[in-house]
């Protein structure tokens, strides 16, 4: 699979994403730490008692982050792999994957900092129209088999 440069220029937006993804967990689990706000009564008694067993707004706010990470990335996961291996045209792929990835850390940027609106819900409008677009090229490229 990886000898079709559709599929591993998905592979290379993929995984990007991916580590994005991991970079927010590692910010949350660092903010936890730095605010002493933890999710788990076992966590908190390690780090200084009960006390400490609490939620915190930049803790959430970054949990939340991740949170929508993890519902939109999802799902281009399978569209991506999926509409990969209808054989599209790998400029047209490309930039499919390229916005999304970079409406993506717009998003993050714009959640964690809380940038003015219409930032975050632009990105994330604008990032779903690739979702969309390989959805539908890939329902039309099945519609022969249904």
């Amino acid at each position: 699979m990886l000898r079709s440069d559709v599929f591993s220029c998905f592979v290379f937006y993929a995984v990007l994403l991916i580590m994005k993804m991991y970079v927010l967990a590692i910010i949350t689990g660092q903010l936890r730490l730095r605010k002493k706000a933890f999710a788990n009564p076992e966590d908190a008694l390690r780090h200084g008692g009960l006390e400490f067993f609490r939620e915190d707004p930049d803790v959430e706010r970054c949990r939340r982050a991740h949170l929508n990470d993890m519902e939109n990335i999802l799902p281009f996961l399978f569209l991506g792999a999926v509409y990969s291996l209808i054989g599209p045209s790998l400029p047209v792929a490309r930039l499919h994957f390229l916005v999304f990835l970079l409406c993506r850390v717009l998003h993050s940027v714009a959640y964690l900092f809380a940038l003015t609106p219409p930032t975050r819900s632009v990105a994330y409008v604008i990032g779903q129209v690739p979702c969309v677009s390989m959805a539908l090229q890939v329902l039309v490229a099945v519609i022969p088999y249904a």
